[in-house]
C-alpha cells in the first residue's frame, strides 16, 4: 500500500540535507512503506541489512552468525554508512548498539540497553530510583532443584524469562500445580532463545550482581493492573522527549492484547507523571541517543502508576498510528536519532483523528481452512480507505505451530484502520474481518 499520510509538511531542512545511506536490520516491505511517510524520505536510501526472514521469528536464532554477516555486508558497501537502525525487538535491539559502536555511529550503550531489556537487571535499577512504581519481584533459576523456593510472592504472580520475544513463555501462575506445569514448559523451550542471546552478554561490562544471570533465568513479578498505555519517545544528547501516548486495550477478562489505539484517552495529569518517571529512570541508567517506548499501568482506583517495562526501540505496532494521526511514522524519530539529528516529529498533521492496530486472534487451537489471498487483501485495502492488513497464517496450518505466540491465544492477522471517530475505527475493523473471511476447523482436545 502506498501511504500519503500528511496533510501538510512542517518547514524543515530536508531539501538541504545531503543524501544518506540508512541500513535497517531486517527491513520488510510493510515497514519500507511506512518509512516513505517520514519527512526527507527522498533524501535517504534504505538498505536492508540482513533479510527479515533471518531475523524475525526464525526457526533457530543465530546471533553470532548474524552479527558476522552484518559486519561483512557493511564492510563491503562502497558508499558512506550514515546510520544503522532497527525496529525489531530480538535480536535487533541488541545488534544495533554493537554494530553502531563498531562503525562509529550514534547509539545508546549496550549496557544501558540491557538495563532495560534484561528484565531482572532492569527491575534492580528501577528499584533504586523509582521504587514506588514497580511491582515486587524475584529472580528464578528454572533449572534449580526447587525453583519455587526462590519465590517469595503470593499467588497469583507472573513468571517469564528475563528476556523473551513478545510474551513467549510468559505465564500467570495461580497455584503450585500451575507453577510446576509452566516451569517444565520453560525448561523445555527457553534455550531456543537464551543460548544464542547469551552471546550478546560477551560484549557488555556486567556488574557482579548480573554477571551470573544469563538469559536462562526467569523473573517472577507481582501482578499489577489498570488502564495500560505506552509512551513513545527518544533521548537525544541527554534530552528525553515523549511525542505520543498509545492506549493498549486487552480482550475482556484476558491478558491478551485486543488493539492499540491512538491518541490515548488517559488524563494528561496521569501521562505527565508517566513521562516524569520515564525520564528519571532513563537518566539514571545513562540511556542516550536512541528511541524507546515505555509501557505503564494506571490503577485508576488508587491513582497508582506502575512501570511495566521500557523497550529500547520504536514500536512498529504504533508506526501506522502515528502516520495516520500525526502525519509521519515513528520511524522518523528512529532515522533522525540514528543520523545524530534531533527528531522533528510532526503532531496532529495526519489525515485522521484516530487510528488503531487490531489483533484478530483465536483462543483455541484449530486448523486454518481458508486464508484470504493477496488479491483479496489488496481489494479490501482499496475498499476501506487507508486500511493495512497483514496475514500471519497460511492454509493448512495448525495454530499450535505458530512460533512465539503469547501463552493464551493465536495471532491470525493484524488489521490497521484509521477514522475520525473511535466508533469509525470499530466499524472499519468489523468490515475488514467480514471481508477477510478466515475459516477454521476446530480441533477437539
Amino acid at each position: 500500500m502506498t501511504m500519503n499520510s500528511r496533510t501538510n509538511k512542517r518547514s524543515g531542512s530536508a531539501e538541504t540535507r545531503s543524501h544518506k545511506n540508512i541500513f535497517v536490520i531486517g527491513l520488510d516491505e510493510f515497514n519500507r512503506a511506512l518509512l516513505q511517510t517520514i519527512e526527507g524520505a527522498d533524501q535517504y536510501t534504505f538498505h536492508t541489512l540482513l533479510e527479515n526472514v533471518e531475523i524475525e521469528e526464525p526457526e533457530v536464532y543465530r546471533v553470532k552468525e548474524s552479527l558476522e554477516k552484518a559486519r561483512a555486508q557493511l564492510r563491503a558497501f562502497p558508499g558512506s554508512i550514515d546510520a544503522i537502525v532497527g525496529y525489531i525487538d530480538m535480536p535487533v535491539g541488541f545488534m544495533v548498539p554493537i554494530l553502531c559502536c563498531e562503525f562509529g555511529l550514534p547509539t545508546a550503550s549496550l549496557e544501558s540497553v540491557l538495563k532495560c531489556q534484561h528484565k531482572y537487571w532492569s527491575r534492580l535499577e528501577q528499584s533504586r530510583v523509582i521504587p514506588d512504581h514497580i511491582p515486587d519481584f524475584n529472580l528464578v533459576d528454572p533449572f534449580a532443584d526447587d525453583p519455587l523456593a526462590q519465590i517469595e510472592l503470593d499467588y497469583p504472580f507472573w513468571l517469564k524469562p528475563v528476556k523473551s520475544a513478545g510474551s513467549y513463555l510468559g505465564f500467570r501462575i495461580d497455584d503450585k500445580s500451575e507453577f510446576e506445569k509452566r516451569i517444565q514448559a520453560i525448561r523445555d523451550n527457553i534455550r531456543r532463545l537464551s543460548d544464542p542471546f547469551d552471546h550478546i552478554l560477551e560484549y557488555a561490562n556486567l556488574p557482579d550482581e548480573i554477571a551470573g544471570v544469563d538469559f536462562n533465568y526467569c523473573i517472577a513479578e507481582q501482578i499489577v493492573s489498570g488502564r495500560q498505555c505506552t509512551l513513545e519517545g527518544y533521548v537525544f544528547e541527554g534530552d528525553c522527549h515523549v511525542f505520543g501516548v498509545v492506549d493498549s486495550i486487552r480482550y475482556p477478562n484476558r491478558s491478551t492484547f485486543s488493539r492499540y489505539e491512538y491518541p490515548s484517552r488517559l488524563p494528561g495529569r496521569v501521562t505527565r507523571r508517566m513521562i516524569s518517571i520515564t525520564r528519571e529512570f532513563l537518566d539514571y541508567i545513562g540511556f542516550n541517543n536512541s528511541t524507546f517506548n515505555a509501557e505503564f499501568f494506571w490503577d485508576e482506583r488508587d491513582d497508582r502508576i506502575w512501570l511495566l517495562e521500557v523497550n529500547t526501540r520504536i514500536s512498529q505496532s504504533h508506526s501506522y498510528l502515528f502516520a495516520m494521526v500525526d502525519g509521519a511514522s515513528n520511524h522518523q524519530s528512529l532515522i533522525e536519532v540514528g543520523l545524530g539529528l534531533r527528531p522533528g516529529m510532526p503532531h496532529r498533521q495526519g489525515r485522521y483523528h484516530y487510528a488503531s492496530k487490531f489483533y484478530y486472534r483465536m483462543f483455541q487451537d484449530a486448523i486454518v481452512e481458508r486464508v484470504p489471498g493477496q488479491e483479496d487483501v489488496q481489494r479490501i485495502e482499496q475498499q476501506i480507505p487507508d486500511a493495512m492488513i497483514r496475514v500471519n497464517v497460511s492454509e493448512g496450518m495448525k495454530l499450535c505451530n505458530l512460533r512465539e505466540q503469547d501463552s493464551y491465544s493465536y495471532d491470525i492477522a493484524w488489521i490497521f484502520v484509521a477514522g475520525n471517530t473511535r466508533q469509525e475505527l470499530q466499524a472499519r475493523y468489523r468490515e475488514c474481518v467480514t471481508a477477510l473471511d478466515f475459516r477454521f476447523a476446530y480441533r477437539h482436545q
